[in-house]
């Protein structure tokens, strides 16, 4: 879809500043559809002056509006001789209202707002709407409202002030004097609860209405945004003045109830304290069971027996570091880097003697998994460090690993590189009786749904690839 500086170069000759106003105008278009329950376009009339071309649109969440909305109407040409209302407004710079043909003789409200730049009409805004909800009462006072925040939004409005609308969102109107002209039936359920029982002719901020609230939460950075909990509920009050030469015009106040999603957030955190503590707790447990390997492998004085329950140790603690990382970040999710620096870590310290040099590195996208891959991830990324520093570096001071991560829209592959002595002549990894290449083999191929390859990159060493999917 082009822009609206794209189409107002390719089918107008306003200026750079015209358009400009015009992006402005843009900011407040789905807040407008959302309040005037209406589709709202943005006609242009080209150079040819015999035709429109549709600059923008938007649709209203608030409503539902039966045509067809599947074929892009942005960048469409529509003859002037069609569209006798956009003519008028055009020509007389006037707020024109109308009917025009929906579709297969069907009819739709129209209301046409020229849109100036000093003394001359650069576009006209239409509000197109069902005669249901043209008859709402009051509707004139919402309509009135959306005109004044159309004419306001030549100004450097901020987007999120204007967040569109749902359904359940209440919408109150206020005049000059905070006295309420217009609210939605929305609007009238939440304050009936409160115990009001007829909004429109009070004051916004009579004390029967402010007289509930026990707590109010406003944020610095949106002064014009507030939570406040009255009784039971949890209400957010989007507080919109339009102002004009310093000058209340109106005021336009959104309500939406957060009651339910308070709740939510509130279930949430308890059961993400509980699932934290319980990894820490496994945490613990898994170290604990570590401790005593350890104390098994002194004890022993077979040296095949000791080497057996080091490597088993460290597979126990590297599923420990992923339960560590999980109570601490209290997250659903796990970062690949992270989760891939605390191993080699553990490896370093665990594995590899104080006079070993080992280099490590992450590089790379930064792969954000559901905590659902740690627990593989992790145990594939631990032997991989195993099988670098006991047979890549056999008889060597010091080596490099690497771990360099990728994504795309098919999945995620990591790429695992070190520089020893490479893989063996006769390497099989399907028949290898090596248990480390058996347990990724299982975990990649079992728990993630991939592949694991096995090479020699061009400087020497070994590569290991492992690719897997997204998880449905």
């Amino acid at each position: 879809m082009e822009d609206i500086m794209m189409l107002c170069r390719k089918h107008t000759a306003l200026t750079a500043m015209q358009q400009e106003l015009l992006k402005r105008i843009l900011v407040v278009f789905p807040f407008l559809a959302d309040l005037s329950h209406a589709r709202v376009r943005l006609y242009l009339l080209r150079r040819d002056k015999k035709s429109f071309v549709i600059a923008s649109e938007a649709w209203p969440h608030t409503v539902y509006f039966t045509p067809d909305v599947t074929e892009e109407a942005v960048g469409s040409v529509v003859p002037a001789m069609e569209e006798p209302l956009l003519c008028r407004a055009m020509q007389t710079g006037k707020f024109s209202q109308g009917k025009r043909e929906w579709n297969y003789g069907s009819m739709i409200d129209m209301m046409a707002d020229p849109v100036f730049d000093g003394g001359a009409v650069l576009g006209v805004v239409c509000f197109e709407t069902t005669s249901e909800d043209l008859s709402i009462e009051g509707y004139s006072r919402l309509l009135d409202a959306a005109r004044l925040l159309l004419k306001n939004a030549r100004k450097h409005l901020d987007p999120a002030m204007y967040q569109p609308l749902s359904a359940s969102d209440g919408i109150v109107i206020t005049d000059q004097f905070n006295r309420i002209t217009f609210a939605t039936m929305a609007a009238t359920r939440i304050f009936r609860v409160l115990g009001v029982g007829n909004l429109v002719g009070g004051h916004l901020f009579d004390r029967k209405i402010t007289q509930h609230i026990k707590k109010e939460t406003q944020v610095t950075a949106r002064p014009w945004e507030r939570e406040i909990e009255i009784g039971t509920l949890v209400l957010l009050d989007r507080n919109l003045p339009i102002m004009e030469g310093g000058r209340l015009l109106c005021r336009i106040v959104i309500i939406s109830d957060l009651t339910e999603l308070r709740e939510k957030d509130r279930e949430i955190q308890v059961q993400s304290a509980v699932i934290q503590e319980i990894h820490h707790r496994v945490k613990n447990n898994l170290q604990t069971i570590a401790s005593l390997l350890r104390l098994q492998a002194r004890r022993s004085k077979s040296p095949d027996v000791k080497e057996a329950l080091k490597e088993s140790v460290n597979r126990i603690l590297s599923i420990a570091v992923v339960h560590e990382f999980l109570s601490e970040q209290g997250h659903a999710t796990i970062n690949v880097k992270e989760i891939a620096e605390q191993i080699f870590n553990l490896v370093a310290m665990s594995m590899v003697g104080r006079d070993f040099d080992l280099q490590t590195k992450c590089e790379g996208a930064t792969l954000i998994l559901p905590s659902s891959y740690a627990s593989s991830l992790g145990l594939v990324l631990n032997e991989l460090v195993l099988n670098a520093t006991e047979h890549g570096f056999e008889h060597r001071h010091a080596g490099r690993i690497c771990l360099t991560t990728a994504e795309d829209a098919r999945g995620y592959t990591l790429v695992f590189t070190d520089d020893g002595c490479g893989l063996p002549e006769d390497f099989d990894p399907v028949h290898a009786r090596s248990l480390g290449v058996s347990i990724m083999r299982t975990l990649v191929e079992g728990d993630l749904g991939g592949t694991i390859t096995y090479d020699a990159p061009p400087g020497g060493g070994t590569r290991v690839t492992i690719t897997f999917p997204r998880k449905s």
